[in-house]
């Protein structure tokens, strides 16, 4: 897949005393005022701006206060697994005296709050009150089957809703329809977070503390999993995600996380004190996610919810074998994939719009990260498929800028009823099930679609570099800076810049990874390209390049460097 340059439009910077790199960084970023960059928690977003939340509360606290059963049903990803455990850390702190769990598997169960895990839960948990958490808006059927059984439900949930909303007791989604709450990219963890918040406020009016001799907890030490989830999940970081983030980082760096957040790190080979955003996203989140992927996001929670550290070191170790199982067997999908997009022809030219794949062989719970790195090859939205029963197909899409991928699902359902069997997702990531049969008809219904969306865009991945950078700024110092004044990720990406370098030395290492050394001006520094293309490179007649790369900070045996993370590297 060809990739193009753009350098960002250079904004003059606006807020001064600052170094001049991260002015220009920011001001490219749209931030023009230092409120913007205040991270603290005083500039939270007030919880009483999300829709339902008194309801919610109210539900929550007579349950509290007549020792009912409460259930959380959570979800089998990275943000389930820390939403169900933010829920349970914090409602235990509360006096909450019968508090307990249920994650659908996804091989068994399906994703949210189903008729099935609802019999499930009122026959194994006997709940009073069921509290969603990263999911339940689009689960009426379930919703109803619990009102059957008598148990009330609370809906946390951040995806986009469907036309009608579940009869719930309530429901707290700041993406549901006439919710006043400005940030609507905040991820579930953060929704059940302020939705406790509030829920501390009610308490505290009924003297709920005193009453019981129970201390009123600091809710900031919850912040490291708010902060895991809200990365894991990929959502934007608006102002308000990185205050959560940024507050989640700093007690994981002073060494005040749980156990399961260190263990994970530790697994990695990741000291707490400089640990980043990315981290969080690229280390600690592959990991969880492999439960819910291969086995039971149930050993994921437990690893969140333990206390113990040896016990919280022997589960993080579990996960980490997980994962790298969870490569693997990713490793042969893409082949596979590489394979039938030969037998189908498809190249550059030929490629639909909209690209729909099945092996029946595919593992389930590991065919979103295919279509993600498909994707990320073609250039298209993508949907992998894998068998679910005899005669249905689950699939998991992703999406690329300018394709609402839900949006497009709900237009395919629209136009041909009864294609789709159930979907849901936001943005850049959906599910769904098909019928197998009708994989033919759907693939030809959803190409059609995204080309209408499609219609007009280039289809060439853009990297936006923030411009070139003098030699003087790639240094140790300046890495480190750019390191500390994030968090950085989804829509306040990580400073990237581009610029010409001699090439001085090239090497394989790791099998796929391209180790470079290079020179600006009198500047010599260190860079690497991960995954290269090894029918290019290394290219030994090249003696100049022209790169986009990151400015990071590589440590080993107890010595810092700056180094180069290459993102798109060309001969010159």
């Amino acid at each position: 897949m060809q990739s193009q340059v753009k350098r960002r439009e250079q904004k003059a910077p606006l807020l001064e005393k600052l170094h001049p790199v991260l002015g220009m960084v920011y001001a490219n970023r749209g931030i023009e005022k230092a409120d913007d960059l205040d991270n603290g928690l005083k500039n939270l977003i007030p919880f009483d701006k999300m829709l339902g939340i008194d309801e919610a509360c109210l539900c929550i606290y007579e349950v509290l206060k007549n020792k009912k059963n409460i259930l959380i049903v959570g979800d089998f990803d990275a943000d389930g697994a820390t939403s169900t455990a933010v829920a349970i850390r914090v409602l235990k702190c509360f006096g909450a005296a019968n508090v307990n769990y249920l994650v659908p598997n996804r091989f068994s169960f399906g994703y949210g709050l189903t008729k099935e895990i609802v019999d499930v839960a009122a026959k194994e948990f006997n709940p009073n009150l069921i509290i969603t958490v990263d999911n339940g808006i689009a689960n009426h059927d379930g919703v109803d089957a619990a009102k059957n059984y008598g148990i009330d439900v609370v809906i946390t949930d951040h995806h986009l809703a469907g036309e009608t909303l579940p009869k719930a007791a309530a429901i707290v989604n700041p993406n549901q329809p006439n919710d006043e709450f400005p940030s609507k990219s905040i991820a579930g963890v953060g929704v059940i977070f302020y939705v406790l918040l509030a829920l501390r406020r009610k308490l505290c009016a009924e003297n709920w503390f005193e009453k019981n001799n129970i201390p009123e907890p600091n809710m900031s030490q919850f912040l490291d999993i708010v902060a895991l989830g809200t990365v894991a999940d990929v959502v934007s970081l608006d102002h308000n995600n990185r205050i959560l983030v940024h507050q989640g980082l700093n007690r994981i760096r002073r060494g005040k996380c749980i156990p399961g957040i260190k263990s994970l790190l530790d697994v990695a080979g990741k000291s707490l004190h400089n640990v980043t955003a990315q981290d969080l996203g690229f280390i600690v989140g592959p990991r969880l996610n492999a439960a819910g992927r291969l086995d039971d996001m149930s050993h994921g929670i437990e690893c969140l919810l333990t206390e113990d550290m040896q016990h919280a070191k022997s589960l993080a170790e579990s996960l980490d074998v997980l994962n790298k199982e969870r490569r693997s067997i990713e490793e042969k999908m893409q082949e596979s994939a590489m394979l039938i997009l030969q037998k189908l022809k498809i190249n550059k030219e030929k490629t639909p719009l909209g690209v729909c794949l099945f092996d029946k062989d595919w593992h389930q719970g590991v065919i979103g990260i295919l279509a993600s790195r498909i994707k990320d090859k073609l250039y298209r939205p993508v949907i992998a498929f894998s068998q679910s029963t005899n005669n249905e197909i689950k699939g998991s899409a992703r999406s690329i800028k300018g394709v609402h991928i839900r949006d497009v699902l709900a237009e395919v359902a629209t136009q041909n009823p009864g294609l789709i069997l159930k979907f849901g997702g936001h943005a850049m990531a959906a599910g769904l099930s098909i019928m197998q049969d009708s994989l033919e008809a759907f693939s030809s219904a959803f190409n059609q679609v995204v080309q209408k969306h499609l219609e007009g865009e280039d289809l060439n991945r853009t990297i936006y570099s923030d411009g070139e950078l003098n030699y003087e700024y790639l240094t140790l110092d300046v890495a480190e800076l750019i390191q500390s004044s994030g968090p950085w990720g989804q829509s306040f990406e990580e400073p990237l810049f581009d610029g010409k370098f001699q090439l001085l030395e090239q090497r394989i290492v790791g099998g796929k990874h391209l180790k470079i050394t290079l020179a600006n001006d009198d500047k010599v520094v260190d860079g690497i390209v991960f995954n290269i293309d090894e029918n290019i490179w290394p290219n030994y007649r090249c003696s100049c390049v022209n790169i986009v790369y990151k400015l990071d900070v590589n440590e080993f045996r107890n010595r810092r460097k700056v180094q180069l993370i290459i993102d798109h590297i060309e001969a010159l």
